[in-house]
């Protein structure tokens, strides 16, 4: 009986990717494709304007304009049409002026560091004693009140730097492809509401410290590694140190609660280690510190997401979309997390008008800001043309987006594409695989994976789809740290995700059908809003 059962479902899948593979494939159009991207290709130069010269993008900064209006300037160029920014609520811009940290006591040493983002200013160049600061509950914090001010304090134990023993470098291997292959789908953690907050301790601490007129808190950046959305294999990676920062948010982009923070800089673990361990010989430390910051109160909406289309034909009224976030953390350049992404969307685009692609449906390019701050960006679009996911009430665009598909992974050349439970494209997916092997794309997983923006189109049941990349030192070097530059890029790989993402979104744009969608999820009451 259960060899029977086997064998009706292998003829319905059979049956199912026999309908859904009649498609027309277009290899004369793919090889047009293949010639521009790969013997033409201007992903790294998008990468080095993006990130050498608008870097590092924080939303709310003026470099983030810089950065959308060039993109707008260059797409519209090439000759993409109905190129426009659409603008939503975020908050409080920042951006840093100046920085410089030295120890000058006892020794001379130039201290590799960063300036937390939305973190306040000194006044001018202060040099102050450095003290270690340990508050584990409220009932420390008699301990330090009338002593720390005008004082540089250190708010964390020295860590262990460890020798390098995990994934560096992550390149999908069999192994690996195999085991993501496998996994199974978890199922959706339920929405809770969210809990009544009052202050957390972290809160009173820096509450604390300004009322003790503290000069700057230093920290040396967490003790544990998560990257949102990462897939099964990423706890086997190991973060670098060697110099490599990795600071958080410093302060809140409210006017309300302005002042409600110190300045705040993440240094290099080896420099902040060095400066406890000389505290705990009861030797004094000093430190020249000059952080300069403004910030940009929000006259007018500080959010903006761009976009540009290659209008389609017979089914203009329809389209597919492809994505990637323009914004940054304020440290790095930008350059993996996500110039890389935005310059190869930008990329296929580029090269689909460059050959002269007729598409049915129009494809749209769409670049997000606000995606550090919580998929703002593309959550206000999702909202504004697609869907509530609170109530689940669709607008009539939800019917035209044939697909959405992401980027968000740092530099690594495409190996297949993360399913998100979507079955039913599988046997479509396959067959637009089959020319794209010489190029190593030859996965689909049916795993769901969360953390970037094409959960906005997802939770409101696009089909939408994140593409499985190596995540080379994404990862362990250079998300949301100071080595996030353009040296860290690979451009060959570059090349080969531009040519892989033009190819989906030719054959998406072309199907006499739209792609399959899962059933229409539930509402979400629950779910944070786009607005800060």
């Amino acid at each position: 009986m259960r060899r029977t059962v086997i064998a009706i479902a292998l003829c319905l899948a059979t049956a199912v990717a026999a309908v859904h593979t009649q498609d027309t494939l277009d290899y004369a159009m793919f090889s047009k494709i293949r010639d521009e991207g790969l013997n033409r290709s201007q992903a790294l130069d998008h990468v080095s304007w993006l990130a050498d010269v608008y870097g590092p993008r924080l939303q709310g900064s003026p470099a983030m304009r810089q950065a959308a209006d060039w993109v707008a300037k260059t797409v519209g160029a090439w000759g993409l049409a109905n190129v426009h920014q659409e603008k939503w609520p975020f908050g409080k811009g920042w951006s840093l002026v100046r920085f410089s940290a030295n120890m000058i006591e006892p020794q001379v040493q130039p201290l590799i560091g960063v300036p937390r983002s939305w973190t306040p200013g000194t006044s001018g160049t202060v040099t102050a004693d450095v003290v270690r600061v340990d508050i584990r509950s409220d009932a420390d914090f008699d301990k330090y009140r009338g002593k720390l001010a005008g004082k540089i304090v250190l708010t964390q134990p020295v860590r262990e730097v460890k020798l390098l023993e995990g994934i560096v470098v992550q390149r999908w291997n069999e192994p690996l492809l195999k085991e993501a292959m496998t996994t199974p789908i978890p199922a959706p953690a339920p929405a809770a509401a969210p809990p009544a907050r009052g202050p957390s301790l972290a809160d009173k601490i820096q509450r604390f410290f300004v009322d003790e007129h503290v000069a700057a808190a230093f920290d040396r950046g967490s003790d544990a590694f998560s990257v949102a959305g990462d897939n099964q294999m990423s706890w086997r990676t190991q973060r670098t140190d060697g110099g490599t920062i990795f600071p958080s948010g410093g302060g809140p982009r409210d006017s309300a609660n302005a002042g409600s923070v110190v300045p705040g800089v993440t240094l290099a673990v080896e420099h902040y280690n060095r400066m406890v361990r000389i505290l705990d010989k009861n030797l004094p430390v000093k430190v020249e510190l000059d952080i300069k910051t403004q910030f940009h109160d929000e006259t007018e909406p500080n959010g903006f997401n761009v976009f540009a289309d290659l209008p389609g034909s017979d089914l203009a009224s329809e389209f597919v979309m492809l994505g990637a976030h323009l914004d940054g953390v304020g440290t790095g350049t930008g350059a993996t997390d996500n110039a890389a992404g935005v310059a190869v969307m930008m990329e296929a685009m580029r090269i689909l008008k460059a050959v002269g692609a007729k598409p049915r449906r129009t494809i749209r390019l769409g670049l997000w800001g606000g995606e550090e701050e919580g998929l703002l960006g593309s959550k206000a679009y999702v909202q504004a043309h697609l869907a509530d996911p609170k109530t689940m009430a669709v607008k009539p665009e939800h019917q035209k987006i044939s697909a959405y598909y992401n980027l968000d992974n740092g530099t690594g050349r495409i190996h297949g594409v993360w399913m998100q439970g979507n079955l039913a494209i599988v046997p479509i997916f396959e067959a637009w695989l089959k020319p794209l092997r010489d190029l190593d794309v030859t996965t689909l997983t049916p795993q769901s994976v969360r953390g970037s923006d094409y959960l906005s189109f997802d939770d409101v049941g696009v089909p939408a789809f994140q593409f499985m990349q190596d995540r080379l030192e994404y990862n362990s070097r250079t998300h949301h740290s100071n080595m996030d530059v353009v040296d860290r890029i690979q451009r060959e790989d570059l090349v080969q995700m531009a040519v892989v993402v033009a190819t989906f979104a030719y054959n998406t744009a072309m199907r006499d059908e739209k792609l399959p969608r899962k059933a229409l999820p539930a509402p979400a009451p629950n779910q944070p809003s786009s607005q800060p």
